[in-house]
């Protein structure tokens, strides 16, 4: 008899184990990058940043128009132009070349820097809605394709949570006066 109050919680355990390594696991894939976007908050964060960067992205569009204007001057005149003026011209596409490389490279610096700052705080609270979504929905695990540098070689768009966590998130974090969301769309099959 003790032997066999010993065998029946074994037996139990073991049923218990297979049926549980029988249940297949559950993987979402997710393009965190078009979720955080898709979203009302960052939707208006981007307009924001545009915003706020365009002026000086238009500035440095026409330093790079005022070069253009340099370069040809010096191609239209090289036959007919004095030394003086040639190395005028040139100083001054130097000069301008210079400062128009050191402000580019500033405000690229300046625009990751924003949108990484953006991307972190929405991220974070994007990641609490993935989570919430995975537990009450059995996902073992999800995987964010965004990254060209990650090893998923395909998936199922089926399995996409993308426009399901865009979703929840705008309802979680109603942004008031943001405009509606785009529909995010999920990335290609990767093959």
């Amino acid at each position: 008899m003790r032997n066999n109050i010993t065998v029946i919680p074994a037996l139990i355990l073991g049923m218990t184990a297979l049926a549980q390594a029988q249940t297949p696991l559950k993987v979402a894939t997710i393009h965190v990058q078009n979720a955080i976007l898709g979203t009302k908050d960052g939707q208006k964060a981007a307009a924001d940043l545009q915003a706020k960067f365009n002026p000086r992205r238009q500035e440095l569009e026409k330093k790079q128009a005022d070069i253009t204007a340099i370069q040809a001057q010096m191609r239209a005149g090289s036959a007919t132009m004095s030394d003086a003026a040639k190395t005028k011209l040139q100083r001054d596409y130097d000069t301008g070349t210079t400062a128009l490389k050191r402000a580019s490279d500033d405000f690229e610096a300046e625009v990751q820097q924003e949108e990484g700052k953006i991307m972190n705080e929405l991220g974070q609270k994007v990641m609490d809605v993935i989570n919430r979504y995975a537990i009450q929905n059995s996902i073992a695990m999800v995987v964010d394709v965004s990254n060209q540098q990650a090893a998923v070689l395909w998936f199922d768009p089926s399995i996409d949570i993308t426009v399901e966590i865009v979703k929840r998130y705008d309802e979680a974090h109603p942004a008031p006066g943001a405009a509606p969301p785009a529909a995010a769309t999920p990335p290609a099959k990767k093959q």
